[in-house]
């Protein structure tokens, strides 16, 4: 049986008051467990009418338990237990937690960097498995990721096809070269289900359910959440959750996310791509903002900031100021945070089921794989970082530091910091300490995203969302490149023409954007950690 809690307190309290009465005038939550397509408006009904299958996760992820379990019984009588996920998005996010929450392993491999996938590669390949996930296929770094296991597996003297095992909507072009590729298996997930969407469908569940976690039970936690949200009354916490994301008013549209012990492994990231996607668009929507216990953002006091915090259930914690808390096991969660999303996409009077700006990234990318550009000369070089970015921003900068004030110099009062790195997730994970410096520094909020899977979460609240945003860009010059079977670019062109796409996206948006390389990655980490510790020690940027 599901347990789940929510309190709320200040402006998130007072939007709970102010909106849950229409929501159950309207009859919101029992329209929404029926599937309601114009709970959002006739222009988002197309779109949610083929969007709603995750309300029922049952029907079509119940046949799946039997199906994975069966297979991991396979595969270990092979003596394979390795489970490499290829994924992105909430293909990727939603089988991270649920692993990680359940303490059994997968390997993620959301990175189309060579470091990254060339790591992955050398780590017990006769023991591995590889879960290809992607609704259509198209997905260019699931496929590259693919193509290069797929190699890999041969070159080794496996047999490739009885490795692989593929995650598609029914119908999708994987679907069909999948089953005429032979690749061990292949599951077809609800194509009524969005991606963000898609934890409790065959993209959770069979990585997580290969890799050993008990997916039977959180598909009854889910089920049991479910008839908790069905309840049409004032006391909904899924219209109260939804209330107080998508209906302060003012809004405050930067939702600060901390986990104080809930248990849930990484939740936080999963609800970032999950709010950020479905509302950050029509230049409105709720940026999430992933941060520590004692972030600078919880008690700065900021109008537009709402903090959620994530307890353990049974915990005695009680909301402070602005701020909500959340309690509850994972499954329980999940449905309760996808609830809610709806629910504040409601209130915002936006589609919370489409992502309209993510294509345009793809689309630069391509032109920039296609084109092959040469790398533009950078602004300046200051030790091992290459600084780049246009003479409007960075006016008579000429030193990392000096940059670094420069791009926060654009932050208004209510702006954020987006900080992007496009680096080893692994290797260079000690980067993300820069967050809170730099949230420190700024007194505003700092998001922190590895790309390019970021791309597929906060991507989409940066260029559709409101122009509050500065970023800060970081690459790396890798170890070595990796070529992709079948392509005629390689893993390192890849990942520096998703870069410099999304970069250029933003440029075109008006957006400040500030370009790092660093030509050796331990150095350049070293680097920017000073000059962001230099920051702080100054007092900011004014």
């Amino acid at each position: 049986m599901t347990t789940l809690s929510f309190e709320a307190a200040g402006a998130a309290l007072a939007a709970v008051e102010k909106n849950v009465p229409a929501l159950v005038r309207d009859d919101v939550a029992a329209r929404l467990l029926a599937q309601d397509p114009t709970l959002w408006g006739p222009d988002a009904e197309a779109e949610a009418s083929i969007r709603l299958g995750w309300l029922n996760p049952s029907e079509a992820s119940r046949p799946l338990v039997g199906q994975i379990r069966g297979l991991r019984e396979e595969l270990a009588a092979e003596g394979v237990t390795r489970v490499v996920l290829a994924g992105m998005g909430g293909s990727s996010l939603a089988p991270e937690v649920i692993t990680r929450t359940a303490g059994v392993d997968l390997t993620v491999l959301d990175s189309t960097d060579p470091d990254v996938v060339r790591a992955a590669l050398a780590t017990g390949l006769q023991e591995t498995v590889i879960v290809v996930s992607s609704k259509s296929g198209s997905t260019v770094e699931t496929d590259s990721q693919r193509r290069v296991f797929e190699q890999a597996f041969t070159d080794a003297g496996i047999d490739a096809k009885s490795r692989i095992v593929v995650v598609t909507d029914p119908g999708s072009p994987l679907d069909g070269a999948a089953r005429e590729a032979g690749y061990r298996a292949v599951f077809n997930a609800d194509p009524n289900v969005g991606g963000r969407y898609s934890a409790l469908t065959a993209f959770g569940l069979v990585p997580s359910g290969l890799a050993g976690a008990d997916i039977e039970a959180l598909l009854d936690d889910a089920e049991d959440a479910l008839e908790i949200l069905s309840d049409n009354a004032a006391d909904n916490i899924g219209l109260q959750l939804g209330a107080a994301l998508g209906g302060t008013d003012p809004l405050r549209n930067k939702v600060v996310i901390v986990d104080e012990g809930s248990g849930l492994l990484g939740f936080p990231d999963w609800a970032e791509q999950l709010i950020a996607e479905s509302t950050g668009k029509l230049g409105t929507g709720l940026l999430p903002v992933v941060v520590e216990p004692g972030a600078p953002e919880i008690t700065s006091g900021a109008p537009d900031v709402l903090t959620a915090r994530l307890v353990a259930v049974d915990t005695d914690a009680e909301p402070e100021g602005d701020q909500v808390v959340v309690a509850g096991s994972l499954g329980g969660q999940i449905i309760l945070w996808e609830f809610a999303t709806a629910v504040a996409g409601r209130l915002l009077a936006i589609n919370p089921f489409d992502q309209p700006d993510v294509e345009a990234a793809k689309k630069a990318a391509r032109g920039m794989l296609d084109s092959r550009p040469e790398p533009t000369e950078p602004s300046f070089v200051d030790g091992a970082v290459e600084v780049r970015g246009p003479s409007e921003l960075l006016g008579s900068a000429g030193t990392l530091p000096e940059a670094l004030a420069a791009l926060l110099g654009q932050l208004g009062p209510d702006g954020y910091l987006s900080v992007q790195a496009y680096l080893d997730r692994n290797r260079q994970s000690g980067l993300a300490s820069i967050r809170p410096g730099l949230a420190a520094a700024t007194g505003r909020p700092v998001t922190f995203g590895w790309g390019p899977r970021f791309l597929h979460s906060t991507g989409q609240f940066h260029k559709g969302g409101p122009a509050q945003g500065a970023y800060l860009q970081i690459t790396g010059t890798p170890q070595e490149d990796l070529s992709i079977p079948g392509r005629p670019f390689t893993f390192g062109e890849l990942i520096t023409a998703q870069a410099a796409g999304d970069a250029s996206v933003l440029a075109d948006q008006g957006r400040p954007v500030l370009r790092l390389n660093f030509l050796d990655r331990k150095q350049g980490v070293e680097e920017l950690e000073a000059a962001v510790r230099n920051l702080v020690s100054e007092g900011g940027h004014s």
